[in-house]
């Protein structure tokens, strides 16, 4: 079976916010620069190649040559880096979050839908390079989103360091505990070569690195080195002077609240039903320490640490984020900035999520004249089983029926596979037709029978769908058999009720299919797209 496509809106598992932005809808215009297209990747070109300096891309490839000292990158990833030198060379980012072997599988359609963009554009604008980049995200500190991945439909859970540990910036967590974890995955896992590759990937990132952030450089790296990708580390001094000005701004004029507020008032009036994805801050930074990623506060002029004694006058903390840049932390309002200023950025791919906070950003942006990339919807894919394809064929499922919700999705096939009609439309528009004519009388001889006339529609309406149900609970039992066999497979391809990239691991496929899937990503995804890619494998 070929690649299938369903829309994004088709799937109901996105936001409206997000399936008007795909429509290009005119009202959200003045939340974004551009809309990412080929032809209008030439303007984002043009504007970043005049305004990004030729320090930071000095700063930039000295930092990443020393966090690739260690593991050697491939020739082609070496040669990205070297390219960032250039002003005709720019970026496309992703970030994640560094979960425990990659955690759910989207964290690979991302990764593949930055590498193929580039690819993209470079074929369009072959005066130009571009690199692909993974923002590993070291500075956040939810481990319990991180700790964990599900493979063979358990859960495997890392316990890590001990609390006051966890509490800080997640790349420096030692990775001690990791060796529980290797052996139990090594009990559930098969003997083949390719779960064999899964095994080596895990041990040699996991336990042979002392903490999160080199485990998971060296993961992904062993994973598309060959493809070119970048990964930075943006937790480090050199890139954090970079961003002094800005965090000084951020710290003395709370420049960002005004016009996130000002923007989420606004996206709300276009639409209610946009749900906000985060709300600002006076001080959008966190301050660093080890074991410690706290809000930083200002009280009648008076700095401090949430929960903590560190506190300090404007002049002392002003001097402190001189010397130690370091020790400041961008949130999520705040990172995107970051991420701007110190890569010749043109794209950012991300989640419906992250794209929805990126929408809330672009008048901050203007504000401080830092060009806003391009927003881009990562690709997001169902992947199939020629096996699972087989059976779907079998029992005359359609892909975009697999999407319905667990109680839709039984119901339409009970009624396609039954014998008898389970469904009461046309009496239903009988009956009403009927009650028409007797409110007509009702009109002619006493309005007061109305009212009688109407709760009597009502009870009969309401007894019909009562049959209704019955009839099709009954019409499930007798067909339990079928029902089973659907449902155990709609569980398959949406575990848990949910989109099966949010939550399998890619060991699940990887185990049997190895190096093959990785490159049928490569080959048939597609970031400019914009659809939902069901995938046979």
């Amino acid at each position: 079976m070929p690649t299938s496509y369903i829309s994004f809106k088709e799937t109901g598992y996105f936001s409206n916010l997000i399936c008007d932005y795909l429509d290009q809808k005119e009202s959200l215009h003045p939340f974004y620069n551009r809309f990412p297209s080929i032809e209008n990747f030439k303007a984002q070109i043009e504007e970043k190649k005049a305004v990004f300096p030729q320090e930071n891309r000095n700063v930039l490839v000295e930092v990443l040559k020393d966090q690739y000292h260690d593991i050697g990158p491939s020739e082609i990833t070496k040669n990205n880096v070297e390219l960032l030198k250039s002003t005709s060379t720019f970026t496309v980012v992703t970030g994640h979050q560094l979960n425990l072997f990659t955690g759910p599988l989207y964290f690979l359609y991302k990764i593949v839908s930055t590498i193929n963009l580039t690819k993209q554009l470079k074929e369009a604008y072959q005066d130009s390079d571009f690199v692909p980049i993974y923002w590993m995200a070291t500075e956040d500190h939810d481990f319990d989103e991180i700790n964990y991945f599900n493979f063979h439909g358990k859960k495997f859970q890392w316990q890590g360091p001990d609390t006051k540990e966890s509490s800080g910036a997640v790349g420096e967590l030692p990775t001690k505990g990791l060796d529980q974890v290797f052996e139990l995955f090594c009990q559930d896992i098969g003997m083949g070569a390719d779960a064999q590759t899964l095994r080596t990937w895990f041990e040699e990132a996991y336990l042979k690195h002392n903490n999160l952030t080199d485990a998971t450089r060296y993961l992904v790296n062993r994973m598309f080195g060959d493809e070119g990708l970048v990964i930075i580390d943006a937790a480090d001094k050199r890139l954090k002077s970079l961003f002094v000005p800005y965090m000084k701004s951020e710290l003395f004029e709370q420049s960002s609240q005004k016009y996130v507020d000002e923007t989420i008032e606004a996206l709300n009036e276009i639409d209610p039903s946009y749900k906000i994805q985060v709300n600002p801050r006076a001080i959008n930074l966190f301050y660093l320490d080890k074991g410690l990623r706290e809000r930083i506060v200002e009280t009648d002029g008076k700095f401090s640490v949430n929960e903590t004694d560190i506190f300090w006058n404007k002049k002392e903390l002003q001097q402190h984020l001189e010397e130690h840049p370091e020790r400041f932390s961008p949130n999520v309002m705040t990172r995107p900035l970051y991420q701007e200023v110190i890569l010749p950025n043109l794209c950012y791919i991300g989640g419906g999520g992250e794209l929805a906070y990126w929408l809330e950003l672009k008048s901050f942006f203007d504000s401080v004249k830092v060009p806003f990339p391009a927003l881009l919807l990562r690709n997001s894919v169902l992947t199939v089983t020629e096996k699972q394809a087989k059976k779907l064929d079998k029992l005359s499922i359609t892909f975009s029926q697999l999407f319905l919700k667990r109680h839709s999705f039984i119901n339409r096939k009970v009624r396609e596979i039954s014998n008898i009609d389970i469904n009461f439309k046309d009496q239903k528009k009988h009956l009403e037709e009927q009650f028409q004519e007797m409110y007509r009388l009702a009109e002619v001889t006493d309005k007061s029978f109305l009212g009688a006339v109407k709760a009597q529609e009502v009870k009969q309406l309401k007894g019909l769908d009562k049959l209704e149900k019955r009839l099709l609970k009954a019409q499930k039992q007798k067909l339990s058999d079928q029902v089973s066999r659907i449902t155990d497979l709609q569980n398959e391809l949406f575990p848990n009720e949910s989109l099966q990239e949010r939550t399998d691991n890619f060991a699940n496929i990887y185990e049997e299919y190895g190096e093959t899937f990785i490159k049928t990503l490569l080959k048939e995804l597609d970031p400019l797209k914009a659809k939902f890619v069901i995938l046979v494998v």
